[in-house]
């Protein structure tokens, strides 16, 4: 069945619309498919992820023009949907929880948009992917990570081609100081460790051992100075922070990179 969100239904199909959205539930993301029907009318966040969307859309360019996007950690497709409705030509999303897969492939086919791509895929894999793409959505993920800045290394590295938005959940201050070059490990003449390590505006990532909002994959929450900090030493430089946690960043030189490589890959064994 492939509608748009302008196209009258029969009731029959509308029917067997609402009950495709009801087989596939929980939504994460409340995404209007039209015809009255969405996807998490009693979400409790509302109007989610569009009103967050509305506030930091600006920032991105208005027509994409064909070019290509991957949209990692997808969900339900709500942010590649919207990339092509931008004129994005080839969209990707990946995600590693196969409902959220098909729940994406079920709204894009219903909005018309039956083009975008979704596939199984880790974050830390994407070198199998084997492309670069104009624009990289890294959102809602990086918390989730057990590494991430290793993530991070490696989207630089295999999909990075321009553009990349990026939000994570921060906590502690917003306050972000300018950190030195290089400082010793004892302020001079003592055994003291530098001031700056107690400074709120010093780069920190908070760990959470246990469940964060009775989430158990809630692992990290940097402060706003602390994701900036490892978005450069990924090779990525700031061109707006359109929302507290939303950074659209392009590709840069990695920070010592002549040095040596800055993603470290796991070891493969032999197979028997």
């Amino acid at each position: 069945m492939k509608t748009n969100i302008g196209q009258a239904l029969s009731g029959d199909a509308e029917q067997a619309l609402r009950a495709e959205v009801e087989a596939l539930s929980p939504w994460f993301q409340n995404l209007d498919l039209g015809h009255g029907i969405r996807t998490a009318p009693d979400h409790f966040l509302g109007d989610y992820p569009a009103f967050k969307y509305r506030r930091f859309a600006d920032a991105l360019p208005t027509d994409l023009k064909g070019g290509s996007v991957l949209d990692i950690g997808c969900n339900a497709g709500f942010y590649s949907i919207e990339m092509k409705k931008r004129g994005a030509g080839r969209v990707l999303g990946i995600d590693s929880d196969d409902r959220y897969l098909d729940q994406a492939r079920l709204a894009s086919k219903t909005l018309g948009f039956a083009d975008i791509e979704y596939r199984n895929h880790s974050v830390y894999d994407v070198a199998a992917l084997g492309e670069k793409f104009d624009l990289v959505i890294f959102m809602g993920v990086l918390y989730h990570l057990r590494h991430p800045l290793l993530a991070l290394d490696l989207i630089r590295e295999h999909v990075a081609g321009d553009l990349m938005l990026f939000q994570t959940m921060q906590q502690g201050s917003d306050a972000v100081m300018d950190v030195p070059e290089d400082y010793p490990f004892h302020k001079p003449g003592t055994f003291d460790p530098p001031e700056m390590f107690d400074d709120p505006a010093y780069p920190k990532m908070h760990f959470i051992e246990r469940k964060y909002a009775h989430d158990w994959t809630n692992w990290w929450a940097p402060n706003a100075a602390c994701s900036q900090a490892m978005l450069r030493a990924a090779g990525f430089t700031i061109e707006a922070q359109p929302e507290s946690e939303v950074y659209l960043c392009r590709t840069a030189p990695v920070p010592y990179g002549d040095l040596g490589p800055a993603a470290v890959y796991p070891a493969k064994g032999k197979s028997a």
